[in-house]
């Protein structure tokens, strides 16, 4: 088996009945972090879910250092996996939850003591991880699902949606992990659909919609895309009021509406690498706490359109 963490995918289908997971996929992914974006439905976790081996493909071959993903163990061990998921031995404690099943994949207890330790350790888990996971917020429940998929120290690591329930803070921690990660010659693969996301851990993405491969390359070609095109993003927060008033006061943004039942605020802005600049001031000078922030499912699939040249885009 080749060294090298290197994935290729040559001409990936997979049908569920007459719906189409993903169509005629054909990508290396080599190391270092690659960026899976799309809306919901565009079939990332179809691909996750190929790469790892969990699915076969209904056509075309998958293969990880040189030989066919599916149903490989010797693959398996190599590789980590974070689902979206959330599934848990609720009675046991974090460190118990990975340490048993580090022990189902054969591992002595003591070796996978401190394997368990040292994973929850590198996702500040540290002083949580005697406490039992039905206790865990959602931020410390995505956490444990992470420090799981390295904890046996992976040189592939696939990650689906791994910012989702984080605050500003964890998000912030995790992708400066994941960004280390990318360092360690690891071939990182993750999904999102927010695209200043990626931008912050990766300039590598493979962009899909509907199934199909949509484009494949530099993400500061696609941000120069869309630099005019405006965006939704929905904050939670302590004050959405406030947080009204502090982005109105921005050049870029086009509008923001208030949703008091939600403690929330949705802001229209034309450029939302600017805004996630102004999202720190908003927590660090005004003193809001932020719980919570995703782009509107809508106004993704509204900027895929445009990029693909649909309703109302360009070619």
């Amino acid at each position: 088996m080749e060294a090298t963490p290197l994935i290729e995918l040559r001409e990936v289908s997979r049908w569920y009945g007459e719906v189409i997971g993903v169509n005629r996929i054909t990508a290396t992914l080599r190391p270092g972090i690659t960026g899976l974006l799309g809306p919901n439905g565009a079939g990332k976790s179809t691909m996750m879910n190929l790469i790892t081996g969990m699915i076969s493909a209904s056509d075309g071959e998958i293969l990880a250092f040189g030989e066919p993903a599916w149903s490989n163990p010797r693959i398996m061990t190599r590789l980590g996996y974070c689902t979206q998921a959330d599934a848990f031995y609720e009675k046991m404690t974090g460190l118990e939850f990975i340490e048993s099943l580090l022990m189902l994949r054969g591992w002595m207890r003591s070796k996978a003591n401190s394997a368990a330790r040292h994973a929850l350790q590198q996702l500040g888990m540290a002083p949580n991880m005697n406490r039992r996971i039905q206790s865990y917020s959602k931020g410390m429940r995505q956490r444990t699902k992470v420090a799981l998929a390295i904890s046996h120290n992976p040189e592939i690591l696939v990650l689906d949606e791994p910012l989702n329930g984080l605050d500003a803070v964890g998000r912030h921690e995790m992708i400066e992990l994941i960004r280390q990660w990318g360092k360690e010659s690891r071939n990182v693969i993750i999904s999102s659909h927010v695209l200043h996301e990626i931008e912050e851990m990766t300039n590598n993405i493979l962009m899909m919609r509907g199934g199909y491969l949509l484009a494949e390359g530099d993400v500061k070609e696609v941000r120069e895309n869309l630099r005019e095109h405006p965006h939704q993003v929905l904050i939670r927060c302590t004050d959405p009021r406030g947080a009204a008033l502090f982005f109105m006061e921005r050049e870029t943004t086009i509008s923001a509406k208030v949703e008091e039942l939600d403690n929330a605020v949705i802001i229209e802005t034309r450029d939302v690498g600017l805004f996630y600049s102004d999202l720190n001031s908003l927590v660090l000078d005004r003193g809001i706490d932020v719980t919570f922030v995703t782009v509107a499912d809508e106004n993704i699939t509204s900027i895929f359109d445009y990029l693909s040249g649909g309703a109302g885009g360009k070619n």
